[in-house]
């Protein structure tokens, strides 16, 4: 963190109370959120953690009048499901808050009210929609109709979730309103507009020349906001629910949801502590917001020019906003129950809360949207968690117990080897790369990093093959050094794996602590990379399993839950009618399209001795790094068990060179060397390609060691 800062306040996006969150939203901010609190808390540096329901959205009143409940009962109800579904995910807000509060009303009244005192708000009397039936002025929400910019049905009055287009309800086509259905009419009324375009010049400066550090997406978004021109943006709607306006003679009316949300990480602050005005109104505090990508214009333009205009408060430093999490190749869609609900993967995989933080933060939608789907949440746990990560730790304890007594084996300097030495480097590299990765929001990199460790650990282990020196020690005695040496090395690597995996995988990290019978102050940062973490003689615990694997049968019942769901009525889905990050339109269960398969052809008999030629063994992917020029193409470092061989895939449409490594594969080793851009490559690897032309790895149901024969 740069001097100049002394403390450092971080929010997430206040979540709607008016249904559950799903794992886009985990996704998308909550847990690149927690990912950086948590390691700067390991940094022992001054941070808070903020957050809270947002209740004043006009998708809870929907929800309260098409339940027949009123919006407080949405709320409740809603808002500790969330709280609950967060506190078990590990999410470790300092406070999570609501927009309900008394406090909260009290300070978006106040914040308005300042700005209006200054004279900064229009006031314009406009034509608003009214809906003659149900007799009330329509907020954006209450209108729907298709979107002008992707023409899809379904738009609302201020956003389109299909394409994610900012609108206003005059914009759509066929506008009508979602209470009655009936087409609005427009009627005059009274409301005060925030004139945005007075700080276009300032945004300008601030964002364009300032904060060219901001992802692209965050960057690019703002500037196409900027280069369009700003305008005045109305502060106020016509509702009963929400914080009231603080002026005379203005009953029915409220602060516009998105004035008065992002004030909420205000007074969830207030709320937390007294000294509150430390994080916001003093220079020397980071403030960071971590939001998806919807949000990015009301967190970088609309809500630090409110602030501007009220004086007084920090800007933020940063804006990681997240692309889009995908489900099974489709947008969320919480209206069609197209969505992984967290307290409903939290009853479904008790004890796996840290699995699902690993396959989200691994293919976390950093730069793109990113694709969730059962089969990669399968494969990531049972062939990263559980075969590399897991197994690493696993053999070491077992080995510890069995070969040096259950005790943390002296480290003999005179017998050490370059091998050694190179080892006990990486915990110092590592730990470098995954502090640079983890303050500068790429987390997916950071997570690689510390399972590339274990990765490092299993391929030294495996070439100092401690259990074959124990075969040969009564001959041999002098070589008790060099599986001493091993075995000291593979612990100390655990300790520092401990370290490292606790802002990713908390639980996990605590796990080992309890089986290195250590205390948490060990996970402090300072102690990250370090070579001397146990002490030699210290008694260690017997090992536990950290993960366990996924069966074939609890993916395959999640895929037929998510279909049941989807066609299911969105009336009684868990979250109809929610806003998702996305959503896209669905098809009638009504209608059955009728496909016609594609022609399978076979190539050409052969006879078995043929067949006999071919020499396939099993590989497991320790690196993989895309070929300069050539976007099919991907260098992969294939791990034979006898030996590492380089291999040229053209795999680099399907599959990014993070998403591969630790993979096991089915390799042809005999194949001629072949030079590929430059590279030799010498083998092939045995992939498989689905009716789509999505490219799928051959490779055993079950980890098994690199080198073994496949018949």
């Amino acid at each position: 963190m740069e001097d100049r800062f002394r403390r450092i306040l971080v929010t997430a996006a206040l979540p709607y109370a008016n249904g559950p969150v799903h794992i886009g939203h985990l996704a998308g901010c909550y847990l690149p959120a927690d990912i950086y609190v948590r390691y700067q808390r390991a940094q022992k540096r001054d941070i808070k953690f903020v957050c809270g329901s947002d209740e004043h959205g006009v998708p809870i009143t929907i929800r309260a009048m098409k339940e027949g409940i009123t919006p407080q009962e949405v709320v409740d109800k809603y808002h500790a499901i969330i709280k609950d579904s967060f506190a078990r995910m590990g999410i470790s807000f300092d406070i999570y808050s609501r927009t309900s509060n008394p406090v909260h009303h009290e300070t978006s009244a106040g914040i308005f009210k300042k700005i209006y005192d200054q004279g900064l708000f229009e006031e314009k009397e406009t034509e608003q929609y009214f809906d003659e039936q149900a007799g009330v002025f329509l907020a954006d929400r209450y209108i729907t109709g298709t979107c002008p910019v992707c023409h899809k049905p379904g738009a609302y009055g201020d956003q389109c979730e299909k394409c994610g287009s900012t609108l206003s309800p005059e914009q759509l086509i066929d506008p009508r309103s979602t209470l009655s259905d009936a087409v609005p009419v427009k009627r005059k009324t009274k409301h005060w507009y925030f004139p945005l375009q007075n700080y276009e010049a300032w945004l300008k400066e601030w964002i364009l020349e300032g904060h060219k550090e901001w992802k692209n997406n965050v960057y690019g978004q703002c500037k196409s906001w900027l280069d369009s021109g700003l305008q005045p943006r109305a502060m106020t709607r016509d509702s009963h629910w929400g914080v009231k306006v603080p002026l005379p003679d203005t009953e029915g009316k409220v602060l516009y949801v998105w004035f008065d949300a992002p004030i909420g990480y205000i007074s969830a602050t207030k709320e937390l502590t007294p000294n509150w005005a430390d994080y916001w109104c003093k220079d020397d505090t980071k403030l960071v917001h971590f939001i998806g990508k919807d949000n990015i214009v009301f967190h970088c333009i609309i809500f630090p020019a409110t602030l501007k205009a009220h004086g007084g408060f920090v800007l933020p430093e940063n804006v990681p906003a997240n692309e889009f999490l995908n489900i099974e190749g489709e947008k969320v869609s919480t209206s069609r129950n197209w969505a992984v609900w967290v307290h409903e993967y939290l009853e479904d995989f008790q004890g796996c809360e840290d699995v699902l933080r690993y396959v989200l933060c691994a293919n976390a939608p950093e730069t793109k949207d990113n694709d969730f789907t059962w089969k990669d949440f399968q494969d990531r746990n049972n062939s990263e968690l559980v075969s590399v990560f897991g197994n690493y730790v696993n053999r070491t304890f077992v080995l510890m117990h069995k070969l040096c007594g259950g005790k943390v084996p002296k480290l003999h300097e005179e017998v050490m080897d370059d091998r050694d030495r190179l080892m006990l480097e990486e915990f110092r590299l590592t730990a470098a790369r995954v502090t640079d990765a983890i303050e500068h929001y790429r987390f997916r990199e950071g997570l690689f990093e510390v399972i590339d460790l274990a990765r490092k650990g299993n391929k030294y282990m495996q070439e100092k093959e401690p259990w074959i020196l124990a075969r040969t020690l009564a001959d041999r005695p002098e070589d008790q050094k060099l599986i001493d040496n091993c075995m000291h090395i593979c612990l100390q690597l655990c300790a520092n794996l401990s370290i490292l995996i606790n802002p990713f995988l908390p639980t996990t990290a605590r796990k080992l602590l309890h089986m290195m019978k250590v205390v948490e102050k060990m996970l402090e940062w300072e102690n990250a990379g370090k070579a001397k973490l146990l002490s030699v003689g210290y008694t260690l615990r017997a090992p536990e399993l950290l993960f366990r694997k996924i069966e074939d049968e609890e993916v395959a019942a999640q895929i037929n839950k998510l279909n049941a769901g989807k066609i299911s009525s969105p009336a009684s889905s868990p979250a109809a009618e929610q806003p998702a990050q996305s959503a896209s339109t669905a098809t009638s269960p009504d209608i059955v399209e009728i496909v016609e398969k594609p022609a399978i052809t076979v190539k050409d008999e052969i006879i078995f001795d043929d067949f006999a030629k071919i020499d396939l063994k099993t590989g497991t992917i320790v690196a993989a790094e895309k070929v300069p020029k050539a976007d099919k193409l991907l260098k992969l470092e294939v791990d034979l068990g006898f030996e590492v061989r380089t291999i040229v895939s053209g795999i680099a449409l399907h599959y990014t060179p993070e998403e591969v490594v630790g993979r096991q594969v089915v390799v042809v080793v005999n194949l001629a060397p072949r030079k590929m851009r430059g590279v030799e490559s010498r083998g092939m690897i045995l992939m498989a390609e689905d009716a789509a032309g999505k490219l799928h790895f051959v490779a055993p149901a079950n980890h098994i060691e690199p080198g073994s024969g496949v018949s």
